[in-house]
């Protein structure tokens, strides 16, 4: 019996007998970023007991250094507080002290002193800069893509804590001396991951915010730039296959263009994926026209690259082209002319047939910008020449849309224009010229003669059909007397 006693005396105490709680926020998870758990804080950093109200407390400038760091704990707790901005009277003493208390620890982390802070402080500091930014959007956001020159931008009541959260976050990763393998304890998968859905937040200060966060994240922690570009790419085929609502594209692609300047040659097959797969696909969405313009620099960005990319552009460019969208149009002629100036010769035979067919469609546009924007590639030099070493092919098809303008288009600017084209092409090859203008005058002749044989054959209809009223109604008459 005693040996007994001894033995369960003896016996390991288990988790629970320890006072382990499986819901703590304080445990650590080992997540693919983390290489080994943190090692357990010693037993003079103690956390503080945790604090039920706000009340202010002295500077960490005024107190010796080894005293800083439980004060400093205690600051981050005041921060993790809190508070309805809606009503700008309630609690409005608690705001200004969590207010002010942000910027000191701004500040802090700002100054040289502050690189000696422990790890179970930047710890908590995380977790505290988590709570403020990882929170419900309001209902309102993502449901429709605002239009930044008509409507007004939604600003979050929040902002001025916000912005404090934020700055304090910039403070913590940009700094050269920041510690990467420290940091990324913190600065996990599942940080960057809520990160990424904050972007739908139709606040534009937090958007610019969460761009140079993020740009900062993937250019000093390695290990995420897979997971960041994963995660982007998810978020670009919700928008494009799914919802079309997202407030966040423009920055996101802005992260994109700067991530793919720095693509090493030759380029991975997974970075030509995205291309196609991604960044051709959101020509697709109604909302273009509100991140157009960071989309053509990252697709430019690829043909600069890889010029052998270009044919896979340009079909990409004429597979969404639209149809009935006149300012789509305008935008998706801009960007072709920026692809075509990176195009090389053989990329741009494989192509030139289907691209000018469309091209030549453009020129007859009966909207003048539309028309005017196509006319204006001629501007090119690059591509005035790549046009030159292929006339033969493309002129005949796109002469007859040159002709028509000259003609009969409403617009004098378009019809000065097509003038000075056709004077372009006669100049470089008069033979061809003159093939292309017979053509097509037999063309037109042609047209002519068989629309005037369809004229023809409806008179004869018409005729047949009142000669027929007039016989019937002759019977009628007939019967009726």
């Amino acid at each position: 019996m005693f040996k007994k006693m001894m033995k369960s005396g003896s016996r390991k105490p288990s988790r629970n007998d320890a006072g382990f709680d499986p819901n703590s926020t304080n445990m650590v998870v080992n997540h693919a970023s983390r290489p080994s758990p943190l090692p357990p804080p010693s037993p003079t950093t103690k956390q503080p007991p945790p604090m039920h109200s706000i009340e202010p407390l002295p500077l960490l400038r005024d107190l010796p250094p080894p005293e800083r760091q439980p004060l400093f704990l205690r600051k981050l707790q005041i921060c993790s507080f809190h508070f309805d901005f809606t009503d700008p009277s309630k609690n409005a003493r608690e705001k200004e002290i969590k207010r002010q208390t942000l910027l000191e620890l701004v500040d802090y982390i700002q100054s040289g002193t502050a690189k000696i802070i422990s790890e179970l402080c930047q710890e908590e500091m995380v977790k505290m800069i988590s709570s403020n930014i990882f929170r419900s959007l309001p209902a309102s956001a993502g449901q429709e893509p605002a239009d930044p020159e008509e409507d007004e931008p939604y600003l979050d009541p929040n902002w001025p804590h916000l912005q404090l959260v934020y700055e304090l976050l910039i403070r913590y990763v940009v700094p050269s001396d920041t510690d990467t393998k420290i940091a990324k304890r913190f600065i996990d998968h599942s940080f960057v991951s809520n990160l990424l859905e904050l972007f739908e937040t139709e606040d534009p200060r937090e958007r610019d915010y969460l761009k140079t966060i993020l740009h900062r994240i993937y250019g000093k922690f390695m290990v995420h730039r897979p997971f960041i570009r994963k995660g982007i790419n998810n978020i670009f085929y919700r928008f494009v296959y799914e919802t079309e609502r997202h407030s966040g594209i423009g920055e996101l692609l802005e992260i994109m263009g700067s991530i793919i300047n720095g693509f090493a040659l030759p380029m991975k097959e997974e970075h030509k994926l995205f291309l196609i797969r991604a960044l051709i696909p959101l020509h697709k969405p109604k909302p273009i026209g509100v991140y157009h313009q960071q989309l053509a620099y990252c697709v430019v960005q690829f043909v600069e690259k890889d010029y052998r990319l270009a044919d896979t552009v340009i079909r990409g460019l004429l597979k969404f082209w639209p149809v009935t969208n006149c300012t789509k149009e305008v935008l998706f002629l801009g960007e072709l002319e920026e692809v075509l100036e990176a195009t090389q010769p053989v990329e741009f035979q494989r192509c030139m047939v289907p691209l000018f067919q469309r091209v030549a469609r453009c020129l007859n546009s009966p909207h003048f910008q539309v028309a005017e924007r196509s006319l204006f590639l001629w501007n090119s030099e690059h591509i005035v020449v790549l046009i030159a070493q292929n006339r033969s092919v493309i002129l005949p098809i796109i002469f007859a849309s040159l002709e028509k303008n000259t003609e009969s288009h409403w617009n004098q600017a378009v019809h000065g224009l097509s003038e000075n084209i056709k004077r372009m092409f006669m100049e470089m090859d008069p033979e061809l010229f003159e093939e292309c203008q017979q053509e097509y005058k037999e063309k037109q002749a042609r047209s002519k003669e068989v629309e005037e044989q369809r004229q023809s054959r409806w008179r004869r209809l018409d005729e047949a059909v009142e000669e027929r009223e007039r016989v019937v109604g002759e019977e009628d008459h007939m019967i009726i007397s």
